[in-house]
């Protein structure tokens, strides 16, 4: 198996249990966890595939990578209350494995066919959070990879590390998936985030200011 499989395999566990995770919250049926399962571990290689020229319909040719999901997805749906508990107080982690893998994952296949280095970072981005913000979406949930601590950027690093160069052989590339996922959780202990500004918050204040004179 080449390193491409690998990383998707990695990717599609992580990404499958964490949809099926979320639907359960959201009190779905076992229809609604394969789905939102389902998404979570491919939306963001469809989008990938039809910004950088991919036959989206690749996707059928993934057989065995479809029967890990729902292999992944109904042993979560399964086990019992209290080790999903375990899962939810580690689910950052394994969401750090599934944004690196798919990240690096991307990267690699826009890089494979020649797109320059702005088309490998926004490959980077998408297939790493693409699938996460429509779950997120689906859930009637603010997608979390856009307001919680630093997270597309570590994917955008991925690619921009493989587009310029800088990480092509197999080792290399797992030395990125391990460097990735640790920056991911330092942001998650430390709580970085990036700059934000708060209309809402600004809104609230000159209405009391009004309200007040």
């Amino acid at each position: 198996m080449d390193i491409f499989g690998i990383f998707s395999i990695i990717g599609t566990i992580a990404f499958a249990v964490s949809g099926a995770i979320v639907a359960m919250e959201e009190e779905y049926d076992i229809l609604g966890v394969f789905v939102l399962g389902l998404v979570t571990a491919f939306g963001g290689g469809v989008v990938r595939n039809l910004l950088i020229g991919m036959p989206v319909t690749s996707l059928w040719s993934q057989g065995y990578l479809l029967k890990i999901a729902i292999i992944a997805m109904t042993v979560a749906f399964l086990l019992p209350v209290a080790w999903i508990q375990r899962w939810r107080r580690s689910e950052a982690f394994f969401d750090a494995i599934g944004l690196s893998a798919f990240a690096i994952q991307g990267a690699l296949y826009a890089t494979q066919m020649k797109h320059p280095l702005s088309a490998v970072l926004v490959a980077a981005m998408l297939t790493g959070i693409g699938g996460g913000i429509i779950r997120d979406v689906l859930a009637g949930r603010k997608p979390l990879v856009l307001k919680d601590e630093i997270y597309a950027v570590w994917a955008m690093l991925a690619g921009l590390a493989i587009g310029i160069g800088w990480f092509q052989t197999t080792f290399e590339l797992l030395f990125l998936f391990v460097v990735i996922i640790t920056f991911r959780m330092l942001s998650v202990y430390f709580k970085w985030k990036l700059p934000r500004r708060s209309l809402r918050t600004a809104i609230i204040e000159t209405e009391r200011k009004g309200e007040v004179q």
